[in-house]
């Protein structure tokens, strides 16, 4: 990668429950080659891996000559984002972290943070105009969502908007890591659906990525998948009938799935809703770097009012 004039620039950190990804942007431009870590190892927690890929940026970034003016951060909630303080992430173990101000004090920059799902819904509408009234739902480690009512990403009264991994789906059900029972994040997460699997018995697949390419073969798939599926379309047939939106959009690794996560899910949301027309229910136009093209954005769009006021 050639070396540039000195530009400002951000640091984008998109925080997942199995890896950290991050990269140098000007805008929406990418600057630099993203650099991914394990957000667990046996020797480093979340927050290690956080610090890590930033000082891989600033040393990335010394090098390129570009200076860094703030560091955007996407992570799973709840998020105090006006704080910039992570409330409760229960696949890492975060509660009550001032995000924001540790990595200030740590890299003496300002610092911005949201829920990741909320940064990757404003990747989405920067990628298409006209985007207004959509659900986005990233399904990995964790399943969240973001509601987005005529181009106004909704944040709640504390921050806590969107926590859709955790709605009740399944009455009496399996237990959930935030303590609660039946959630959806149980149920139709990748982690959720990949631990379900073994835990009926299944060997076939190593991986949830595999799960999806084994329904036709393995039994076990088949009814772990269908479950999984059944009770993502209860989510989504309530979030269609309390907020109705034009589209849900489905993100994050299991989006991969493609039709044979999006075919059963549709036919499932119609026949729920007989008396309505029902969403268009698709895939991440930006795909699996949304988050961290949103952390980017979020960061950009802070840079951008501290300029208008100087």
């Amino acid at each position: 990668m050639t070396t540039t004039v000195e530009t400002e620039a951000v640091l984008a950190v998109d925080v997942g429950g199995t890896t950290i990804k991050a990269a140098i942007f000007a805008g929406s431009h990418l600057l630099s080659e993203p650099v991914s870590v394990p957000t667990f190892t046996s020797t480093s927690n979340a927050y290690d891996g956080v610090v890590q890929v930033l000082e891989a940026l600033t040393g990335q970034a010394e090098l390129l000559g570009l200076e860094p003016r703030v560091i955007g951060v996407g992570s799973p909630g709840p998020v105090d984002s006006e704080r910039g303080v992570i409330r409760f992430a229960a696949n890492l173990g975060w509660k009550d972290l001032p995000l924001a101000s540790e990595l200030q004090q740590q890299f003496g920059l300002p610092v911005v943070v949201d829920h990741d799902a909320r940064t990757a819904a404003r990747a989405e509408m920067s990628v298409r105009a006209g985007l207004r009234d959509f659900v986005f739902i990233p399904i990995g480690t964790g399943i969240s969502s973001a509601l987005v009512s005529r181009g106004i990403v909704l944040q709640g009264s504390m921050g806590q908007c969107g926590e859709l991994g955790h709605i009740p789906v399944v009455p009496g059900g399996e237990k959930c890591s935030c303590g609660s029972a039946g959630c959806l994040e149980v149920y139709a997460s990748a982690s959720g659906i990949l631990t379900r699997y073994r835990s009926a018995g299944g060997t076939t697949a190593r991986s949830a990525a595999e799960i999806p390419g084994l329904i036709n073969e393995d039994p076990i798939v088949a009814r772990i998948w269908s479950e999984g599926v059944n009770a993502l379309a209860t989510a989504v047939t309530t979030l269609t009938s309390l907020l109705d939106p034009e589209e849900i959009i489905i993100g994050g690794g299991l989006a991969s799935a493609g039709p044979t996560l999006l075919t059963p899910l549709q036919t499932a949301v119609e026949t729920t809703l007989p008396w309505r027309n029902t969403p268009i229910i698709s895939l991440s136009r930006v795909g699996p770097t949304a988050g961290l093209l949103g952390a980017a954005l979020l960061a950009n769009s802070t840079l951008t009012n501290s300029s208008g006021e100087q």
